[in-house]
């Protein structure tokens, strides 16, 4: 079973957002192309990164949209990445280690994103690339959500109106005019080889405008995202289980998949997709009883339930408790 590209719903939900502002019928494209309900809602579950593509081409040339990926990244602000990222921002004394931090925790949001840096004279290209999208077509999508990632979290030392000299798409891609005229200093390239965007040496000294704490978050604690095929499903299903729970044949297209190699590659891994399901479900209650107020018969529906009574007796047949026990027993996150 191959590997299945995810990222958090946070970076999602501004294309949906682009869409209901033109009055397109942005849930149902959703719906057609395999991708979850709603991601404003859940900006920390994960959806799949190459049916969003998809999504986001066909939604572009329906609805008559220029440069989707830009209009959608322009919704979006430093707070639309994880709370860990943020934070390995905040805390970081200088420019020059955000970046260095960044190119180790990016994998927070993406779980097949790469960034790295690279010397050129006096610039500092920050790279970036998402494998296993080899040959994809309109990777320009996510490539504006990649570059300008990178643009605010430098703004938060360089100022909210710092924009790079350069802006390079691996997309065979060249933003339209009024893009281009949002961007008036930057120049943009399109078939490099990788994205990238420059940042001036002289600026990788820029200390932090808010004073870090004396003790920051280590990476330890920072959990990246498995790229394993079973991770993956794992990450994937939680934010699909509001509408019910997806059957294997639905996982299997959304994964680009056949039936059978699903059911082999989770054999391989001593599951059926029963008892996955069962894992996931409940790992998402469980979440959701210790770090939220939500009341029980929300948590069974947020968990594809639709009767709280059949989420009790599942919830206690994984935990040997109910799930207003294991509340009452939970520290709060």
């Amino acid at each position: 079973m191959k590997a299945i590209v995810v990222a958090r719903c946070a970076l999602l939900a501004p294309f949906v957002e682009v869409l209901n502002d033109v009055g397109a019928p942005a849930e149902r494209m959703l719906s057609r192309f395999g991708l979850p309900a709603h991601p404003e809602q859940k900006p920390n579950d994960y959806f799949p990164l190459i049916p969003a593509l998809q999504f986001a081409t066909i939604a572009q040339s329906s609805q008559g949209i220029t440069d989707l990926g830009f209009r959608a990244v322009q919704r979006m602000h430093f707070g639309h990445m994880s709370d860990q990222l943020q934070a390995a921002v905040r805390h970081a004394p200088t420019l020059f280690s955000v970046l260095e931090q960044w190119c180790q925790l990016i994998q927070i949001e993406d779980n097949f994103v790469r960034y790295w840096l690279e010397r050129h004279d006096d610039l500092l290209r920050v790279c970036n690339s998402i494998s296993g999208t080899a040959g994809t077509l309109h990777l320009e999508h996510t490539q504006w959500l990649q570059n300008v990632m990178m643009v605010y979290a430098i703004r938060q030392f360089a100022g909210p109106n710092w924009a790079p000299a350069t802006i390079a798409f691996e997309a065979r891609y060249t933003p339209g005019p009024e893009t281009q005229s949002r961007w008036p200093h930057t120049r943009f390239l399109s078939g490099q080889k990788v994205s990238w965007i420059d940042v001036p040496i002289s600026m990788l000294s820029l200390p932090n405008p808010v004073k870090p704490a004396a003790s920051g978050p280590t990476e330890r604690e920072f959990q990246r995202i498995g790229t394993d095929a079973i991770t993956s499903l794992k990450m994937m299903l939680p934010s699909y289980l509001d509408k019910g729970p997806p059957g294997i044949a639905e996982v299997a297209e959304i994964a680009g998949t056949s039936v059978r190699s699903l059911q082999r590659g989770l054999a391989s891994a001593g599951l059926t997709y029963s008892r996955l399901l069962d894992q996931v479900r409940f790992e998402k209650g469980a979440d959701l009883l210790r770090k939220t107020d939500a009341r029980i018969i929300d948590v069974a529906f947020a968990t594809g339930y639709t009767d709280p009574a059949h989420f009790a007796r599942a919830f206690r047949r994984m935990a040997g408790i109910t799930p207003r026990e294991f509340r009452e027993n939970s520290p709060r996150a």
